[in-house]
């Protein structure tokens, strides 16, 4: 590893260089607090890369803008915070309802509304699951260090291109604005997926006809293959329908291409569940504070565990529910009112009580705070 690619970064920062590594040529976006930082250094590096960045007039347009640019075969993503995630919504689900792979960042702070724009919180959790109306696909990543940030931006990027989907990656702004010195990888040793293209002439070219791992191939627009995309619910061919056979068909297979996957890019770490009754679920910078509370209790001979999840959605059902499984209760200390408590609640079942430990004033729980919890758990 060379000494040059030791660096001092930002967790914006590093979400900007796993990007890059991973391919990304397009940005569109409007600058918000606290993702601001990510728009600012890609209109620096895209062009000098022969990217294109742009900024739009709104949040909106943004996510247009992304969804064009990916189906003219751009690697493409976007960065935001919370009232930018809202207004993002529609498109989102337009782009997972027609297959269009793109990275949508949400950098969180507190809501709702304008809420606080500097201060962290973890206030869009169920959003990015939720958020766009109707049934549609869901995956997203939350790191709890800026080394992570890095490797979880190049996997959103992979994920995306492989499964032909919209990947939400959320951070919030502790690790968005913290600093660590970080080694990043060699270029060449970085995974880098691409879409799959069709192999076959332009006329039997089918746009939304699943292959064997039940994601079309993806022809970019001027290459020659003429087809239809539209929100409306269509059939293989991209034309609009309202057949309830064919309609049921491709709802089907969108959720499963991603169920296929589910264990591959489910990523959960597990501190002493074995032996331990009680047991912190914890994500994002939540981890930092939650880990140090762990150690301190173990310290003082209380059995005691962690889960820390960086898949968020799909949600890691089955490996919370083994984890606990000798638990005899589960807190979960969340920036928000108990938003991914409520997941953690239906994978270990009504008779493990799951202790909520919610705080929404714009700062990032105390060790003491949740070893205090430990303690009166």
């Amino acid at each position: 590893m060379s000494k040059g690619r030791v660096r001092l970064l930002q967790g914006n920062e590093a979400c900007v260089e796993g990007a890059l590594a991973a391919g990304l040529r397009f940005f569109a976006g409007y600058p918000i607090t606290p993702s601001t930082e990510i728009a600012e250094l890609l209109s620096e590096r895209l062009p000098r890369l022969g990217g294109k960045f742009i900024q739009m007039e709104d949040e909106i347009a943004s996510m247009g803008a992304v969804i064009g640019a990916s189906l003219a075969g751009c690697k493409a993503m976007t960065a935001t915070s919370g009232p930018g995630f809202s207004l993002k919504q529609e498109n989102l689900g337009y782009a997972a309802y027609c297959e269009i792979p793109c990275v949508v960042v949400n950098v969180q702070r507190v809501g709702p509304s304008t809420g606080m724009p500097t201060s962290p919180a973890s206030a869009d959790m169920q959003q990015a699951r939720w958020g766009s109306h109707g049934d549609r696909p869901a995956i997203s990543f939350m790191p709890s260090s800026v080394r992570e940030t890095f490797d979880l931006a190049v996997l959103s990027f992979n994920v995306a291109e492989r499964l032909r989907t919209p990947v939400v990656f959320l951070l919030d702004e502790v690790v968005g604005h913290m600093r660590e010195s970080v080694v990043l990888p060699e270029p060449g040793s970085i995974k880098v997926e691409d879409r799959k293209k069709p192999s076959m002439p332009p006329r039997e070219y089918v746009p939304f006809r699943g292959e064997a791992d039940l994601v079309p191939p993806m022809a970019s627009f001027g290459e020659g293959y003429r087809y239809h995309v539209t929100g409306l619910t269509h059939d293989e061919r991209g034309f609009p329908t309202q057949n309830p056979k064919v309609a049921t068909q491709i709802m089907v297979r969108l959720m499963e291409k991603v169920e296929r996957v589910r264990e591959e890019i489910t990523l959960v770490d597990y501190h002493h569940t074995e032996d331990s009754d009680i047991i912190v679920f914890s994500y994002g910078s939540m981890a930092r504070p939650s880990f140090r509370a762990v150690r301190d209790a173990r310290a003082q001979g209380l059995r005691v565990g962690m889960i820390r999840a960086a898949t968020i959605w799909p949600f890691p059902t089955e490996e919370v529910r083994r984890a606990t499984k000798n638990a005899r209760v589960i807190i979960c200390p969340e920036m928000n009112m108990g938003q991914m408590a409520l997941e953690v609640e239906r994978a270990v079942g009504p008779d493990k009580p799951v202790l909520k430990l919610p705080k929404v004033g714009g700062e990032l729980h105390t060790p003491s705070e949740i070893l205090e919890a430990i303690k009166g758990a």
